[in-house]
């Protein structure tokens, strides 16, 4: 038997279709809500506001999610708190009636118990970027140093040096140093 704060009974539908009920809920967010570098912190709040509906083939759940996402720049490294707001619409049958791989894809009551987990996860999950951005225009990392370029956006490191030519630029400083001359013995 099912049971979690994500559980809601459809049994006050009494499965007649046209009947309908409004939901508002506060709950703690589950395990993995998310993906490598962005998802919603396990324990914090979902605020859902969701409607569920009966129909001849089960239960409509239609409804709106809202979390809180922290995760990292995919750029500069830098932390992402923000809002997310997902929409969400599943049908949960009453009998499963798909077999073999089709089967996974339906949704079914257990004992008139509706699992709000799985249509939760997939709206949030689809929701998330794959690369966060701390900004759209996010410059990311100097690639010598590391420095982040959005906090410094002058950085340099003087002008580049093609490694072919390192060898001739050394020459070239030797030559200009005070008392040096092309004629001048090495020691």
């Amino acid at each position: 038997m099912l049971a979690g704060p994500l559980v809601v009974d459809t049994h006050v539908l009494g499965r007649r279709p046209g009947t309908e009920r409004a939901y508002e809920k506060t709950v703690e967010a589950p395990a993995d809500l998310g993906h490598d570098v962005i998802g919603v912190p396990e324990g914090s709040t979902i605020d859902l506001a969701f409607r569920l509906e009966a129909v001849m083939d089960g239960v409509l759940v239609t409804g709106t999610a809202s979390a809180r996402t922290v995760g990292e720049c995919v750029r500069c490294l830098a932390e992402i708190d923000e809002p997310l707001v997902v929409d969400f619409q599943e049908l949960c049958v009453y009998e499963p009636v798909a077999t073999g791989e089709d089967a996974d894809d339906e949704m079914a009551l257990e004992d008139d118990l509706l699992d709000l987990e799985p249509v939760l996860r997939d709206a949030v999950v689809l929701a998330l970027p794959l690369n966060p951005l701390c900004g759209p225009d996010c410059p990311g990392l100097c690639p010598d140093c590391g420095a982040r370029l959005a906090d410094d956006p002058g950085h340099t490191h003087g002008e580049a040096v093609d490694p072919r030519w390192a060898s001739l630029s050394q020459l070239k400083t030797e030559m200009n140093e005070p008392g040096t001359s092309p004629d001048s013995p090495k020691e």
